[in-house]
């Protein structure tokens, strides 16, 4: 079992900046891509950002040249640095990570951390 914990979610005004953190813990896995995605209420949840254990990474249209995501291997860690923030940015912001066990690919998802952007 895998446990994803977030943090670094809040209240900012527009224009301001956030850094999300998600920490993965557990055994006898092995961490593939990983990834921030988020939900608004009423929406469906979207792709936010992703990065594989090799650093290459993906964004959302939206998001492009204001949130970065980057990870530490050695440390179980993907971050989001969210700048520029905008109230359309406004979610639950889950992490999510895709993993490997004796062969069998499994993805964990996090508990979520609020992020609120006033206008």
């Amino acid at each position: 079992q895998v446990q994803l914990v977030e943090s670094g979610g809040g209240l900012v005004q527009a224009g301001g900046s956030l850094r999300l953190s998600c920490v993965a813990s557990g055994s006898g896995f092995k961490i593939n891509a990983m990834g921030w995605y988020r939900q608004a209420p009423g929406k469906q949840r979207e792709l936010v950002a992703s990065i594989t254990s090799g650093g290459s990474t993906n964004y959302a249209d939206s998001v492009k040249g204001r949130f970065t995501i980057s990870r530490d291997n050695a440390k179980n860690t993907v971050y989001l640095q969210m700048n520029s923030l905008k109230p359309e940015d406004t979610a639950v912001y889950y992490c999510k990570a895709d993993t490997t066990r004796w062969q069998v690919a499994v993805r964990y998802w996090g508990q979520g951390t609020q992020v609120t952007v006033s206008s």
